[in-house]
């Protein structure tokens, strides 16, 4: 029994520590210490953790740009926060941090327990649209646009207080997700994701193709991934690592693959071009 279960996670380790780390934000936040307080106070757009300040970037964005007092602190958790998911690079806030990712999971694994085909087509471009129109909005209406609305927000909101607003958003979300198209909100919608795409553009953190484990082209890690397309020039042997902005990091293609021809490293060399598409400099 326990060696099934050993096996069982490690087949889906990258799932598990995800789901680890998630669930632990969300407890920091919502479970009181027998002292009092809490390890996390505020909320995913403004925390303080062991009294270190951290803001989220994409919501001083759009503070900076409704006109609104930042002070030191501000900038320096932002700084912080900023540079550590410029480092690791992605979406990689989408997969490991995000509590709307655990209910977008579940409506894939839905989806795909009902066997349902229907997926109807959304341009990835309407995320960079929305994400272009919050920060409109915040600087013409000195406010923050997009936090007003944030389902993230409305999420730990509803963990913690629960309102029928947040509950009606979240349910469509998780329905749409369902039923309408394959990862709708998470990859066409949210301008959340849109924003780390282009903070993490570079970063370092990457999937790569191993020397260890050869691809037998089964496309396994393919259809797992929240964002196929990040995946294709490595499975087609035209690039060694995905340096695509929208990968997530969420390690699925790594629980996936049998073969193991996928690894996940982090690598400090620079990034070049192979018949136009980037790759890592191996000198």
């Amino acid at each position: 029994m326990m060696r099934r279960l050993h096996a069982m996670l490690y087949r889906n380790r990258w799932l598990f520590s995800r789901r680890v780390l998630q669930i632990l934000i969300i407890l920091a936040f919502a479970v009181e210490l027998p002292e009092g307080g809490y390890f996390a106070q505020g909320n995913l757009s403004s925390s303080v953790w062991f009294g270190i300040g951290l803001t989220d970037p994409y919501i001083w964005l759009q503070s900076l740009l409704a006109g609104a007092p930042l002070g030191k602190s501000a900038l320096i958790g932002m700084l912080i926060v900023a540079g550590v998911y410029a480092l690791f690079g992605g979406r990689i806030y989408c997969s490991w941090v995000c509590p709307i990712n655990l209910l977008t999971d579940l409506s894939y694994w839905i989806r795909q327990k009902l066997n349902i085909k229907n997926n109807f087509t959304l341009s990835k471009d309407i995320r960079v649209s929305i994400l272009a129109l919050s920060l409109i909005l915040s600087l013409i209406g000195g406010t923050l646009a997009w936090e007003a609305v944030n389902p993230i927000t409305m999420l730990q909101r509803e963990l913690m207080w629960s309102s029928r607003a947040g509950m009606l958003v979240l349910a469509s979300i998780f329905l749409f997700d369902i039923f309408v198209t394959r990862r709708g909100w998470c990859s066409h919608l949210c301008p959340v994701g849109a924003f780390y795409s282009v903070l993490g553009h570079y970063g370092k953190l990457r999937v790569k193709a191993t020397t260890a484990g050869a691809c037998n082209g089964c496309s396994a890690c393919i259809k797992v991934c929240p964002e196929p397309h990040v995946l294709a020039p490595v499975v087609a042997k035209k690039a060694d690592y995905v340096t695509n902005g929208d990968c997530t990091r969420c390690g699925a293609c790594l629980d996936q693959c049998a073969s193991g021809a996928l690894s996940m490293s982090l690598n400090l060399k620079k990034a070049t071009t192979f018949k136009g598409i980037p790759v890592i400099s191996q000198d």
